[in-house]
C-alpha cells in the first residue's frame, strides 16, 4: 500500500482510530513505494463468547459487531488471527461444543478467506483442548507469509499455565531450521514474560521460549488475555498484547483483583475492540492500528 492508501484506511468508517509508533516499529513506513512484501492482517481477541454479565449487557451482539466491523474495512486484510478465548468457560463438555460450533458459525461470515485460530485458557484448560481441537485443530503450529514465519504457541491447555516441556521442544526444531536474520512472529494467548503472575497474567515457562528467540533479530509477540493494549520489552523482543471484545480488564497490578471494568452506558463498548497490524519491508517496521467495535 501507499500512504495515501494507510491515510484512507486509518479514517475508514469515521471512528475513532489509533495509530501507535512503538519500540520496534516505525511510525511511517508508508512515506514512499512500498515492497511487494507490505501487508497487513487483522488480530481480534478475547472474544468470551456465551459469556454473560454486567460487564457487557451486549455479551451476544458485540462479536456481530466485531464481523461487521471488520468486513467493512475499505481495504480487506490478508488474513486475520483470534488470539484466543473464542469462547467462555463451562464445566459442561456438550455446553463448550455448543459454544465454540456458535462462534465457529459466526466468524464464517467473515469475508476474508483466510483466518488463524488458537485457544485461550477459557477454550483449552478445563480438557486440555480436546473440544478445541475437534472443531478447530491443532492448538499449536506455524505458517510462513511474505517472508515471515509465525509461530503459534499454546499456553493455556497445560493447566499449570505453561507451554510444557514437549512444546517446547517443538518450538527450539522449528527454530533450529531458521536463519538468524529470519522475521519471526509469535502468536499466542497468554503473555509470555511475567506481568502480573498473581492475576495469571504469566507463562510460567515462558523465559524458556523468551531465550529460545533470543537469538533471531527480528522477533515480535502478539498476544491477548489481558484484555487490554500492553506494550512491553524483553531485550530486543517486542511483546504487545490486544483489546478484549467482550469487556476490559483494570491495567496490571493496579488493583487486588483483576475484576471487569464496569459498562459505561454513556460509553459502550468503551475499551473494546481489535487490531491491524501493517507489516513494512519483511517486518523491518510494524505499525498497530486500534479500532473500535462500534465506529461512530
Amino acid at each position: 500500500m501507499q500512504r495515501r492508501d494507510f491515510l484512507n484506511l486509518s479514517a475508514a468508517g469515521g471512528g475513532a482510530v489509533f495509530l501507535s509508533a512503538l519500540a520496534g516499529c516505525a511510525a511511517d513506513p508508508y512515506a514512499s513505494a512500498a515492497s511487494p512484501s507490505d501487508f497487513y492482517f487483522v488480530q481480534l481477541s478475547d472474544i468470551h463468547w456465551g459469556f454473560q454479565g454486567k460487564p457487557n449487557p451486549d455479551a451476544s451482539g458485540t462479536l456481530h459487531k466485531a464481523v461487521s466491523a471488520v468486513n467493512a474495512l475499505d481495504i480487506p486484510p490478508e488474513f486475520i488471527v483470534f488470539t484466543g478465548d473464542l469462547t467462555h468457560t463451562t464445566d459442561s463438555p456438550e455446553e463448550r461444543r455448543r459454544r465454540m460450533k456458535e462462534f465457529k458459525s459466526i466468524v464464517a461470515g467473515l469475508k476474508v478467506q483466510t483466518v488463524y485460530f488458537m485457544p485461550g485458557e477459557h477454550d483449552a484448560g478445563i480438557d486440555r483442548g480436546a473440544a478445541y481441537q475437534e472443531l478447530f485443530g491443532p492448538t499449536h503450529y506455524t505458517f510462513d507469509r511474505h517472508g515471515l514465519h509465525f509461530i503459534v504457541l499454546d499456553n493455556v491447555s497445560d493447566p499449570g499455565s505453561k507451554i510444557g516441556d514437549e512444546q517446547l521442544a517443538w518450538l527450539q526444531a522449528d527454530l533450529a531450521r531458521l536463519a538468524p536474520s529470519t522475521p519471526i512472529v509469535v502468536l499466542t494467548h497468554r503473555p509470555l514474560f511475567d506481568l502480573v503472575p498473581k492475576w495469571d497474567w504469566a507463562t510460567r515457562d515462558g523465559a524458556q521460549a523468551i531465550a529460545m528467540l533470543m537469538p533471531f533479530e527480528n522477533v515480535t509477540v502478539f498476544y491477548g488475555h489481558i484484555h487490554q493494549e500492553h506494550h512491553q520489552m524483553t531485550g530486543h523482543i517486542a511483546h504487545h498484547s490486544a483489546k478484549s471484545l467482550i469487556f476490559a480488564l483494570p491495567a496490571p497490578g493496579s488493583q487486588l483483583e483483576r475484576t471487569p471494568l464496569p459498562w459505561d452506558p454513556a460509553a459502550p463498548y468503551k475499551g473494546l475492540g481489535f487490531r491491524e497490524l501493517h507489516v513494512a519491508s519483511r517486518a523491518q517496521s510494524y505499525d498497530l492500528m486500534e479500532y473500535p467495535v462500534v465506529q461512530g
